[in-house]
């Protein structure tokens, strides 16, 4: 895969680490000595204010805005989006303006949620932030305030909640090719890889650059929003389309798109007592810092198929999609619970 052809930007932090994760994995093994080998991805440490999955999809997201002379970056999310924090940041890095709006997709009052963590990052960047209530037609929002920079003067670039298009995917495309790298040189030979799934842009970039490599690494997604048979869809309508884009549609079937949508709990961005337990078995096993959104649902997801015996024998890679920011939005939520 020719992916320069793309002209993406350079400024993410990669590669990011393959660690493994042994106290993680010794406290998931059962009573008869099975459970999953893990290890983490840790796009974590991609390095744009703070880092995570989107930078990544940013750099090529950035590459096209750029190509397309675009002065405005505009994009949503819910209140505490990591992904509007990290394209506020890639807007003040490169020079360009940043309108973002942010949905109470939660329907959370709480001080720290609505002002604290991403959101008071997304004020220090620059951003010109507003808010919308829960179920607003956010295309549609994205597309009124692209009109009201158009007519000001600006040449807005729209990028979607996630940065989930093909362009933005090509960076799990390279992900994919940069873990495969990383095994063979290691040794490793990875069974399956775990992440949390959402806008579907970096399962649908895992599963189209493992696909046209014919790596034949299954991904499983485990979901923070849809339903199943919603979150699936969008996942291989998206990994199809960015197969397409590099020459190999045929080569993403439905078969590779698996996502586990039982752990959502009460919804999106609403943490229950297995996140909880996930936030701190993986912190106080190897240090690892997860976010209650995404990474702590995945995360919950693991645990219990664990524990269940569906990864027994398996090396599995947990790709660590960041948002530990997100955790200060929290605070009053967790306070009391993380004896």
């Amino acid at each position: 895969m020719h992916l320069a052809r793309f002209a993406p930007v350079r400024f993410a932090h990669l590669p990011t680490p393959l660690e493994t994760l042994p106290r993680l994995t010794e406290a998931l093994m059962t009573k008869g000595g099975g459970g999953p080998n893990l290890w983490v991805k840790r796009d974590d440490c991609t390095g744009l204010a703070g880092g995570g999955n989107k930078t990544r999809k940013l750099e090529y997201l950035l590459g096209d805005a750029l190509a397309n002379d675009a002065d405005t970056l505009i994009t949503q999310g819910a209140v505490q989006s990591n992904h509007v924090r990290q394209t506020a940041a890639a807007a003040a890095k490169f020079g360009l303006a940043c309108e973002i709006i942010l949905e109470h997709r939660t329907g959370s009052n709480a001080q720290d949620y609505n002002h604290s963590g991403n959101v008071l990052l997304d004020e220090l960047l620059g951003a010109r932030i507003r808010t919308v209530p829960g179920g607003t037609d956010m295309n549609q929002a994205l597309a009124d305030v692209a009109s009201e920079v158009a007519d000001r003067g600006g040449r807005p670039y729209v990028i979607p909640g996630g940065g989930s298009n093909i362009i933005g995917a090509l960076g799990y495309v390279e992900c994919a090719m940069e873990l495969v790298g990383q095994a063979n040189e290691i040794g490793l030979e990875i069974d399956r890889i775990v992440t949390a799934t959402g806008s579907a842009g970096t399962h649908a970039g895992l599963v189209a650059g493992l696909a046209v490599m014919g790596a034949d690494i299954p991904v499983l997604g485990i979901g923070v929003r849809a339903p199943k048979d919603v979150q699936e869809a969008n996942v291989f309508r998206l990994a199809q389309d960015t197969a397409e884009l590099l020459g190999h549609r045929e080569r993403v079937t439905r078969e590779m798109v698996v996502a586990d949508c039982n752990y959502v709990g009460r919804g999106y961005g609403l943490i229950d007592e297995e996140v909880v337990e996930a936030l701190t078995l993986a912190a106080r096993t190897d240090g690892l810092v997860l976010d209650p959104v995404y990474t702590g649902k995945a995360m919950k997801g693991l645990i219990a198929l664990a524990r269940k015996g569906a990864f027994d024998g398996e090396t599995v890679v947990f790709l660590h999609t960041g948002g530990a920011q997100g955790l200060f939005g929290y605070q009053t939520e967790l306070e009391g619970k993380l004896a």
